[in-house]
């Protein structure tokens, strides 16, 4: 196994090649936390979900997920990646409605730095950081950083996060 040796958007690109509704399968696997188990069946958790619904769900034959399953299973490096995810719950659709503030970030994924400064900002302000949540940069063309704050966030917070040299962009959702 070359895992972690390789990077995740390599394997899974090579895992993948001419093999669109396989790739799709995987990311979508990645963004959520589906997983696959020893015996090719998907599962949220402890929850199985049918090949069928799956494939529904994303747009592609039935027998492509079922395929997709085995082909993890028989590859040494997907098999220990997609086995072993985790469905995370993510509180940035239902942040206004439990008092929290939303802060969302593009940044230069290539720079180093972005969660630490971020972080020191509103930390120095006391804030207090219910969920951070980063998408990785090999899944996403534009990955971005997004922040749970409990309660309201002063401009003050915000114009220094702005000011941060490797934020492209800073979106604030109440």
């Amino acid at each position: 196994m070359t895992w972690p040796f390789k990077r995740l958007g390599t394997i899974l690109e090579e895992s993948s090649k001419r093999k669109k509704a396989r790739a799709l399968l995987l990311k979508k696997m990645l963004e959520t936390g589906l997983r696959v188990d020893k015996n090719g069946r998907f599962y949220f958790d402890d929850i199985e979900v049918s090949d069928t619904a799956i494939a529904k769900s994303l747009g592609i034959d039935r027998r492509v997920v079922r395929q997709t399953a085995d082909y993890i299973l028989l590859d040494p490096n997907l098999e220990y990646i997609f086995t072993r995810l985790k469905p995370v719950a993510f509180f940035k659709d239902v942040a206004h409605y439990l008092g929290f503030t939303v802060i969302v970030i593009t940044s230069y994924p290539e720079k180093p730095g972005i969660i630490s400064e971020v972080t020191s900002i509103i930390a120095k302000h006391k804030l207090v950081i219910r969920e951070v949540f980063a998408e990785d940069p090999e899944l996403f063309e534009e990955p971005k950083l997004t922040l749970i704050i409990e309660g309201e966030v002063p401009g003050e917070v915000i114009s220094e996060l702005q000011a941060i040299k490797v934020v492209k962009s800073l979106t604030i959702i109440k």
